[in-house]
């Protein structure tokens, strides 16, 4: 009963508000409603500031929020990637390098999690480096969509690279340290 009372805390229904905007994000996209879905990829991101600050404040930190905000994240900003990409406004080069290092990430967390006792995955300097990179990739280039002005274009096109840089980094750095702490596992026992 207490797991589903987790539910009901504010932090945890900001997470589930995100994954709410994911079907119109992606609608809006897709109909060329490029105002719309700006406003609530922006909205979606300052709760997504928000739900951490208010679990740590209001002592709501909750296993369910754990799980549920990197989810909300990953979805929200894999969806928007493929809308972009299938409506031609961002490479479809692009939305396959970061899908592939996601799915690679989750299969790779999911053996892990099935065939050795490491249960923990904290995002590295360089994740959080291609997390922010992606939100300002999407953020600039509906901005850019919606405005005229020449200096967004560039800045949503050094978004675009910004995004593919960190993508690769964050991926390898990921493979190096899931190697060690193999390595470091295996010699312990």
């Amino acid at each position: 009963m207490q797991n589903l009372r987790q539910v009901l805390y504010a932090p945890n229904q900001l997470t589930l508000l995100r994954l709410v905007f994911i079907p119109p994000v992606i609608m809006f996209i897709l109909y060329g409603h490029y105002r719309s879905a700006f406003a609530l990829v922006l909205i979606a991101g300052t709760t997504d500031g928000m739900d951490g600050l208010l679990a740590r404040r209001l002592g709501q930190q909750t296993t369910l929020g754990s799980y549920l905000d990197p989810i909300a994240d990953k979805l929200l900003l894999s969806s928007s990637f493929v809308a972009l990409g299938v409506a031609g406004q961002i490479p479809l080069w692009l939305v396959i390098l970061v899908l592939s290092r996601d799915v690679i990430i989750m299969a790779t967390v999911l053996v892990m999690i099935l065939t050795t006792p490491l249960r923990t995955f904290r995002p590295s300097l360089y994740g959080k480096a291609n997390t922010v990179a992606q939100i300002a990739t999407i953020l600039l280039t509906l901005m850019a969509l919606i405005s005229s002005m020449e200096a967004l274009r560039w800045l949503a096109l050094t978004g675009v690279y910004c995004t593919a840089t960190f993508t690769v980094l964050s991926g390898l750095n990921y493979a190096v340290a899931t190697a060690a702490r193999l390595r470091n596992m295996d010699r312990a026992s």
